[in-house]
């Protein structure tokens, strides 16, 4: 016990000593709170020793603790540049935006930046917050210097991009996501941005190459298929959105957005069966429902089944008689049985807000006004687009397969 002693009061005297340095050194009051602590745990070995009493385990291990253990652990992240200023004050930072006291936050890394500007992490929860109170400019600015003291901070990167997206500087945004994307090809989050910006922006093969290097580490991704499928489709390239339509409807069997573009593809290439099929899945949608119901109408006319497409076009005027009774007024097909749609006095739209983002929208209303084209095609013009479309469709099965041996490699 004496031993133990002995060499307790020798270690914890020359921690607190370098403690007490540090101190001095530093100019930095902080360690007031650990010398303190020190002392009390030096001072219950001193009564220890001095009363030649025993402690009971509690105060041994609190001894050992708060002398020793504590002041080590201390060092220890000093060595790894995590000073103990810094650590109390992000702790406290933490604390405060828990509490929802983001003044105080803000105060606590303020303070802590001030006496070392290197924090990385102040950096970054101090934009956290800025972004959180709706500046955005002061945000971008932290995350600049959060990836500047540390470089593999690909989150900052990315909120940086997205910043940069809100504030509707895209082709800033979008450099920014490439550059992220060359040294952190698999960051899913980054590719859907940098994809929805190029959409945005009409950057249709751009886009595409952007989704196929995604699809190498995400190929069973509902979003990455789906888009690509956008993509395809803008670039009227209808045989490669319709791999990518049925790969993302086969991921999520409820991707009714992607049997409704199925469905029109299908009508493009004159296979009204398949389209039929296709719509009769795709009303499930609310939101897709009148268009659905709609198409489903002109087939059964095409078809020569009047009675059935009466009702398919009333369902649809029920469901949203401003857009679809326009829409019937426009096309001819609808002439023979004008007199038996129901045509209400007030048109109105009864469903709720669309859903649909505006990059759905374009793709749904380019594929719509193709299949109005093709739809005064010959058949012989139909068999012809079918071959071209069939060679395409081998050259992107064959560029899966070389992508499938690339990822087994």
């Amino acid at each position: 016990m004496v031993i133990e002693q002995l060499i307790f009061t020798f270690i914890s005297f020359a921690i607190f000593v370098s403690m007490f340095f540090r101190m001095i050194r530093r100019n930095d009051t902080t360690y007031v709170i650990i010398l303190v602590l020190e002392a009390i745990g030096i001072a219950l070995n001193f009564l220890e020793v001095l009363f030649r009493i025993k402690l009971n385990m509690i105060f041994f291990i609190l001894k050992y603790l708060m002398a020793i253990f504590l002041p080590i652990g201390i060092i220890i992240l000093e060595k790894r540049n995590r000073r103990l200023f810094e650590i109390i004050n992000l702790k406290k930072a933490k604390l405060y935006v828990m509490l929802g006291n983001t003044k105080k936050a803000k105060q606590a890394l303020l303070v802590l930046l001030n006496k070392n500007s290197n924090s990385a992490q102040a950096h970054k929860m101090l934009a956290q917050i800025y972004e959180q109170e709706g500046g955005m400019r002061k945000a971008i600015d932290e995350y600049v210097q959060a990836i500047d003291l540390n470089k593999k901070d690909y989150d900052s990167y990315y909120k940086v991009a997205e910043l940069l997206n809100n504030l509707e500087k895209q082709e800033e945004a979008a450099q920014m996501l490439f550059n992220l994307l060359n040294k952190k090809p698999e960051m899913y989050e980054a590719t859907i941005l940098l994809g929805d910006i190029l959409l945005a922006s009409e950057m249709y093969k751009e886009a595409v190459n952007v989704y196929q290097d995604a699809l190498r580490y995400h190929p069973v991704s509902y979003d990455l298929n789906y888009n690509l499928g956008i993509a395809y489709t803008m670039l009227n390239d209808f045989q490669s959105a319709k791999v990518c339509y049925e790969k993302a409807a086969q991921i999520n069997t409820l991707a009714y957005h992607a049997k409704y573009s199925l469905a029109e593809i299908a009508l493009i290439y004159k296979d009204l069966e398949e389209a039929e099929k296709r719509f009769l899945e795709a009303i499930e949608e609310e939101e897709l429902s009148a268009d659905g119901y709609y198409e489903l109408a002109k087939i059964n006319l095409i078809k020569g089944q009047k009675d059935i497409a009466i009702q398919y076009v009333n369902l649809a005027i029920d469901i949203n008689s401003k857009k679809i009774v326009a829409k019937v007024k426009k096309d001819p097909i609808f002439i023979p049985v004008m007199a038996k749609i129901s045509m209400p006095f007030n048109l109105e739209d009864t469903r709720e807000e669309n859903k649909l983002q505006e990059k759905e929208i374009k793709a749904k209303e380019h594929l719509e006004e193709m299949a109005e084209i093709t739809r005064h095609l010959s058949y012989h013009d139909i068999k012809l687009l079918k071959k071209n479309t069939q060679r395409k469709e081998k050259i992107v099965q064959r560029e899966e397969e070389t992508n499938q041996k690339e990822r087994q490699d």
